[in-house]
């Protein structure tokens, strides 16, 4: 065992709060790290012009969903080797973790394949028009190429965390980001003996990152680590595995694709308000991400916690980590709430000049984010059922509260009072859901412990 392994948080024995903390904190900076070095790609990109910068939004849907394919597999991936480590079936967990990589190469190969021969008519559907249609050609000729080499540092990443180690794999992601960052101006502007490539320029500094990742990765897994095995499993052997982590991988990816689903239909409902209100529920939306940066970086450690102690059988551990993150959210999540509350003029005027714009911006941050602390409950609880093996109750619980509760209200509320009527009815759909989704999860532990 290596120095950095032994120094891996205890998940079945350790403290509860410390060990999630000493988990939490460096999936907390890798993800703020790749947050500002994508923001620095998406800079460079405009600099090209609007139709450049138009042509790589359209992409957006499309690697959205490979990349969403790739987080429902590294969720199963986690759930699967995690309940191995914790039952002490490390050579299962060896032969989970190849099984995972083989398996996500070769339905991301097969994507690819159909991406690369279907460009035209795919973004044509999406509404590309001649202008932008040559520049989505230079950007996804090389991402679909190159897509295996950015998944397979995912579900690497996956195979860490199940291990209890998730400083490594926000090291790897800093390090991949920060390459991406410093090739960008070079291959998008051109550098020397470097020519100008544009749009395939930046294309090209993703796949040259994703290889850095790639090959870091394996060599840490297989190797140095030795946490997976070498070579390829029999068919037989493959099968079984992929069908344990496809068990909760598909509907984990189809609960991850539901999001962007409901966003395009909200957005579709404060579209008839006017582009104002299009306009502040789109800087809504990114505040959002931002505010909730901690909710999402313990739905990646929570998991691995919950699924090794499931293989422990160590059910009280489960239910009280759970409700230790539980309570914590709440309470930080109203902290940031009452910090927006107080800015929000400030960020409003960062984010457009309109008055009305302004002002719509300032009603979303009185309103949603006083929710978010609930809505953080519920993405936990989901995280949580997949960590369990319990991945249609997640797909469950996405639909209830996207579409049960948080679309239909967010609607009947446009209708009572306009745009603060929609920002009303999403909050209360995630009251109504967390509500649903604490007392389900209640109910699910208590089954297990029989």
């Amino acid at each position: 065992m290596t120095d950095s392994a032994s120094k891996k948080p205890d998940l079945l024995n350790g403290d509860i709060r410390r060990t999630l903390t000493q988990m939490t904190v460096p999936v907390l900076f890798g993800m703020i790290t790749l947050m500002s070095f994508n923001l620095v790609d998406t800079f460079f990109i405009s600099m090209l012009g609007t139709a450049e910068l138009a042509a790589v939004s359209f992409t957006f849907p499309v690697t959205f969903t490979v990349i969403s394919l790739a987080i429902g597999l590294s969720i199963g991936t986690s759930a699967v080797i995690a309940r191995a480590v914790g039952a002490g079936q490390h050579q299962d967990a060896k032969a989970d973790g190849l099984a995972a990589l083989w398996l996500s190469a070769y339905l991301v190969a097969l994507l690819s394949v159909v991406g690369y021969f279907s460009i035209d008519p795919l973004f044509r559907l999406l509404g590309a028009k001649a202008d932008t249609l040559p520049f989505i050609h230079q950007y996804m000729e090389i991402w679909f190429l190159g897509a295996v080499f950015l998944i397979t540092p995912m579900i690497g990443n996956a195979v860490l965390r199940a291990s209890g180690d998730t400083k490594t794999p926000s090291i790897l992601m800093a390090c991949a980001g920060l390459l991406n960052a410093i090739l960008d101006p070079i291959l998008i502007f051109g550098w020397g003996p470097v020519p100008a490539m544009g749009v395939a320029g930046a294309s090209l500094a993703s796949l040259i990152s994703w290889l850095l990742g790639f090959g870091l990765i394996l060599h840490l897994l297989m190797y140095k680590r030795q946490l997976i095995e070498r070579g390829h499993q029999s068919w037989q052997e493959f099968s079984r595995i992929s069908r344990k982590i496809l068990h909760i991988g598909l509907p984990a990816a189809g609960a991850n694709m539901l999001t962007p689903l409901a966003m395009a239909v909200l957005t579709a409902v404060m579209a008839s308000y006017g582009a104002e209100a299009v306009a502040a529920f789109g800087v809504g939306a990114r505040l959002e991400s931002i505010a909730s940066l901690v909710v999402l970086a313990l739905s990646m450690t929570l998991p691995p916690f919950i699924s090794q102690n499931l293989g422990a059988c160590a059910y009280q551990r489960i239910d009280l980590a759970y409700r230790t993150c539980i309570r914590f959210i709440l309470q930080w999540q109203f902290a940031v709430y009452l910090l927006l509350c107080v800015t929000a003029p400030w960020l409003a005027a960062v984010f457009t000049s309109d008055p009305q714009v302004a002002r719509y911006i300032c009603y979303f941050i009185w309103i949603l984010p006083l929710g978010y602390g609930l809505q953080g409950l519920i993405i936990l609880t989901n995280s949580s059922f997949n960590a369990l093996h319990m991945p249609l109750s997640a797909l469950q619980l996405s639909v209830v509260r996207l579409f049960v509760f948080y679309v239909p209200f967010a609607w009947v509320g446009g209708q009572i009072g306009g745009v603060i009527g929609v920002f009303v009815g999403c909050l209360l759909g995630n009251c109504c859901t967390s509500l649903v989704a604490r007392f389900w999860f209640k109910h699910k532990v208590a089954q297990l412990q029989g």
